[in-house]
């Protein structure tokens, strides 16, 4: 039997000092393809390479019902400003860490062994998913297309992110 799909609500987050909503390729890939799937986009922002306020914002939309997903761009490279990860640490729930490798994993097949300069990364946080990508759009489009887009769809079998969620959100933790 086909599960129906069911739209999920996607905040998009590109970490940049120099980027514009206009001249933001990533997070506007993001946008369209989490659209053009069906989900509704909550939120786009932009924010500058900065800890404090890459996790303000990450912790405004984690704190909000109305916002299923998160998924940020930049700040995953291993630079001094590139602190995405950082950022993100302190609000995870439960580390995903087959996203990253996944994520890896094919992109070797596109650049080699200069993937291992990415931490692209996954993460729970509280009842909100937070997929980090690169900042580069050749990246995003990886991650996107062969990952988010189909694990963030209900209809993929055996299993995705969208038929956890009510299970997520409403089961109380095996914590003490």
């Amino acid at each position: 039997m086909e599960r129906e799909f069911i739209p999920i609500q996607v905040a998009v987050l590109t970490v940049s000092d120099s980027r514009t909503l206009e001249t933001d390729t990533s997070g506007r890939y993001i946008a369209d393809a989490m659209a053009r799937a069906g989900h509704t986009i909550a939120a786009h922002v932009i924010v500058k390479d900065s800890e404090i306020l890459i996790r303000a914002q990450l912790a405004q939309w984690i704190a909000d019902p109305g916002v299923d997903v998160v998924i940020a761009t930049g700040g995953t490279g291993v630079t001094p400003r590139d602190v995405t990860p950082e950022a993100l640490a302190p609000l995870v729930t439960k580390h995903i860490p087959g996203f990253g490798e996944l994520f890896r994993q094919l992109s070797y097949a596109e650049i080699g062994a200069a993937t291992i300069q990415s931490r692209a990364d996954a993460a729970l946080c509280g009842s909100t998913y937070v997929f980090l990508l690169p900042g580069s759009t050749n990246g995003v489009k990886l991650g996107v297309d062969k990952i988010l887009v189909s694990q963030l769809d209900h209809r993929t079998r055996p299993c995705n992110f969208v038929m956890l969620l009510p299970r997520i959100k409403n089961e109380p933790t095996g914590r003490a």
